[in-house]
């Protein structure tokens, strides 16, 4: 077995952008059905091979001991106990001509070699055991619809056919199985061309909830429903009504009642998370979290670690369900009475709180990252006390210099309350004036906060101020802070942004000649909005950006949905507004020396918008540069090749050299 070590002493040094292949990041915690040990998923980065790999570990909860349970050069996770504990259940693509393609093996908890349980066509991509532990219900994707073994030619006939990172669709649907353990054949429970996610079995295994749409029109639709299906039968029964977008089910301990994460604003710009309760029989599900001024779930951008979303977790005694809230930067646990709906935050402090796993007798395995931290298993107990665990990359913490974050707040020109961070270089000198560099985070609809993001601490160690904030848009503020970009994106948030420039002016270590700014996504378009209406700036670096709203609608994997979201129609029904909100219209204001970047399988922001950017700018004999990258997707930056991040970096390091 592979033990975890402590840190040792190492002089301190700054952050490289080669810090990805030193750092290990620490995921989904799965606390055991006798509540002694913590399953988690390890994930580092290989230089030499230029990919992930990734492992099962098992902690401890005394904290005394964390020791690597799977071995070899595989991408193993999402662990799962069996219910007596015996067994732990994960996907990996250890068979040598699968890879990226995970399947589910099991391993006894002891240790020991891994079992091969699933042998599907196409990759698991999520699974849950049943109550006896006697089978799995799993979610994989099958083509419905006659194969084309004759040909390459694709024949489209739905307009959701590609979506980003996973490219074109095929006609590939994800389907309910069930598999028996131990190893059985996989039974396809769910059929038709519609999306089937989320399984969970009932408490009494006789039925396994999970979300869909299955109504006429689905394609157009923003609606999903939590639906039932006995793994007996495959009659399908539908539980919720219609009015929302309900996922993530979690059956109550009594088999009552079905709670599920869900967004009945489906017509807003900031989708409102909230957490539902309805009768395992059907009906109106009633909202737990209605009390909130903001949505449930985590929002926060970082590039370390990717905390996918779970489902709401039921305490014991059926009387509360625990799921994360975004608040204000910070990611904390809510603990919401059912079924009144009282909330109450478990946790406080500026951190990024995820995975809540219950232990026997009220304490929770949850994973805890920082601003400065990456992320470790620690133990709430049920007064509230924190104990770490795991403590993964304090060997790595004890090399670096990592600078603090400090929040600040800032009056935007409305007078509406900004908040930010600013991110100074190690070593410090008050009496210096730094150059200062804005980023600006994607979505809108997320948050920057406390959460390790590499990037900036490479910038700032490189010399720079880094400066960003959650403008107007951002989630954890508010539904209405949230909402306020509707037909106004760059109008609304620009003097957010800026306000924020003038308060780090003011403070008087920012050389007020020496700006740069960039972003990605969202942030790429607020960058070229940026650049187009001020010339404050001496150099601005754009990542998968939009920079035409006309062109993207159609020519992206989910644009044509979001449009009445964002702007209040299709182009056709208000063609003026798209040209207004269009960064590219103001294309001839531009004198920034601009490094455009863009990935070549792009399907959020499609690789034309840049290509459009470049191309006028180029026209008009302007300062400009573009870097493709090849067989990377929207969210290289956080996990495509690690070889390409690593460039990424180094191009944004060369690029604000040069001109800043």
């Amino acid at each position: 077995m592979e033990t975890n070590t402590m840190a040792s002493d190492v002089a301190a040094r700054s952050v490289t952008p080669e810090d990805l292949f030193r750092i290990q990041t620490v995921s989904e915690p799965q606390a055991s059905p006798d509540g002694t040990l913590i399953a988690f998923t390890v994930t580092r980065t290989d230089q030499k091979e230029n990919r992930y790999y990734s492992a099962i570990w098992l902690a401890a909860v005394d904290g005394k001991e964390s020791w690597r349970l799977t071995s070899g050069q595989h991408r193993d996770g999402s662990p799962r106990w069996s219910p007596d504990g015996a067994t732990i259940a994960f996907v990996s693509d250890r068979n040598a001509d699968e890879k990226g393609k995970g399947q589910i093996w099991t391993i006894p908890t002891t240790g020991g070699e891994p079992e091969r349980l699933t042998t599907l066509a196409r990759p698991v991509e999520e699974f849950a055991w049943s109550p006896s532990g006697t089978q799995i219900a799993l979610v994989s994707k099958v083509r419905i619809g006659p194969e084309r073994p004759d040909t390459d030619v694709r024949v489209i006939t739905t307009i959701r056919f590609r979506f980003d990172g996973e490219g074109f669709l095929d006609d590939h649907y994800r389907q309910v199985f069930l598999v028996d353990v131990p190893g059985g054949k996989a039974r396809q429970l769910t059929d038709g061309a519609f999306e089937h996610q989320h399984p969970a079995w009932s408490p009494t295994g006789h039925e396994i909830a999970f979300s869909s749409n299955q109504d006429d029109g689905w394609e157009l639709s923003s609606t999903r429903d939590i639906h039932t299906i006995r793994p007996a039968g495959r009659s399908v029964r539908k539980v919720t009504d219609g009015t929302g977008s309900f996922r993530r089910p979690s059956w109550s301990p009594d088999g009552a009642t079905i709670a599920c994460l869900g967004t009945r604003n489906l017509g807003s710009d900031a989708p409102r998370t909230e957490l539902f309760i309805v009768p395992a029989g059907g009906g109106a599900p009633e909202s737990m979290s209605a009390s909130l001024d903001r949505g449930l779930a985590d929002q926060a951008i970082g590039d370390m670690a990717a905390f996918p979303e779970a489902p709401p977790r039921w305490e014991a005694g059926g009387r509360s369900l625990l799921t994360p809230c975004s608040d204000e930067g910070t990611v904390q646990l809510a603990r919401i009475a059912a079924p009144d709906g009282g909330v109450t935050l478990l946790t406080d402090g500026r951190h990024r709180v995820s995975g809540a796993s219950p232990l026997p007798g009220g304490d929770l395995a949850i994973t805890i990252t920082t601003a400065t931290t990456v992320g470790d298993i620690w133990i709430l107990d049920a007064d509230g006390g924190l104990r770490q665990i795991t403590n993964l990359n304090d060997e790595w913490r004890e090399q670096v210099e990592l600078p603090d974050p400090e929040p600040f707040r800032v009056a935007s020109a409305d007078g509406v309350q900004i908040h930010g961070w600013v991110l100074k270089p190690p070593g410090f000198d008050p009496a210096t004036k730094y150059p200062l560099l804005l980023e600006i985070h994607g979505g809108p609809f997320g948050m920057y906060g406390e959460s390790l993001m590499h990037e900036f601490q490479v910038l700032a160690a490189r010399g720079y101020v880094v400066l960003y904030t959650n403008p107007r848009g951002s989630a954890g503020y508010g539904d209405e802070f949230a909402g306020a970009l509707y037909r106004g994106w760059g109008k609304h948030d620009l003097p957010d942004l800026l306000a924020a420039v003038d308060w780090a002016i003011g403070q008087g270590y920012v050389d007020p000649e020496r700006l740069g700014v960039l972003g990605g996504s969202y942030g790429g378009f607020m960058t070229n909005w940026v650049i187009g209406h001020t010339d404050r700036f001496k150099a601005a670096v754009t990542q998968r950006c939009l920079s035409d709203m006309y062109s993207t609608f159609g020519t992206d994997d989910i644009y044509f949905a979001a449009s009445e979201q964002t702007i209040g129609g299709d182009p056709w029904d208000d063609p003026d507004i798209y040209w207004e909100l269009s960064p590219i219209t103001y294309v001839d204001r531009i004198e920034t020396p601009l490094l455009i970047e863009h990935q070549e399988q792009d399907m959020r922001c499609p690789i034309g918008q840049a290509q459009q950017l470049f191309i006028a700018l180029k026209r008009r004999g302007k300062t400009v540069e573009m870097m493709l990258y090849p067989d990377e997707s929207h969210g290289m930056s956080r996990t495509g090749q690690p070889k390409h991040r690593i460039e990424r970096l180094n191009a944004i390091l060369d690029w604000f050299d040069r001109y800043v």
